[in-house]
């Protein structure tokens, strides 16, 4: 029943979540299944280890094809993406827990900048709120 309850909980932030709230579950639920996917390595749990990681791998993916090539950020952040998948894969096939780690500091990089930018974007908009611009959608 709990569980139910934390389920829909869980699922009612998803559905009423900004684009930008989205991108930032993503990047922590990446981070979650990548830091799985090591712990599970280092215990020998191969199979659990593959499920996490490909999670991860799936999570990065999808930034992948959701990128608007139109923006020069996205020209830069296409390789990162690629490196990252790349460095989980073999991490994965090589129960390699330094190339998984390496994955792990970029997304982790990545997510924080995320985040910083949309603390600034709030901010930015308190101050617009603030000095009587109003907001035409």
């Amino acid at each position: 029943m709990v569980n139910n309850a934390a389920e829909a909980y869980k699922r009612q932030q998803i559905m009423t979540a900004t684009p930008e709230a989205l991108t930032l579950m993503l990047y922590n639920g990446c981070l979650k299944f990548m830091n799985e996917g090591k712990d599970a390595i280092e215990a020998k749990q191969w199979e659990q280890a593959n499920i996490s990681l490909q999670k991860a791998q799936n999570i990065i993916s999808e930034f992948r094809i959701t990128l608007n090539m139109d923006y020069d950020i996205s020209k830069q952040l296409m390789p990162l993406y690629n490196y990252t998948y790349d460095r989980l894969v073999e991490g994965n096939m090589k129960s390699d827990t330094k190339l998984v780690q390496e994955a792990i500091d970029i997304i982790k990089e990545l997510r924080d900048a995320w985040a910083q930018a949309m603390k600034k974007a709030r901010q930015d908009q308190g101050t617009k709120n603030a000095q009587g611009d109003s907001y035409v959608g």
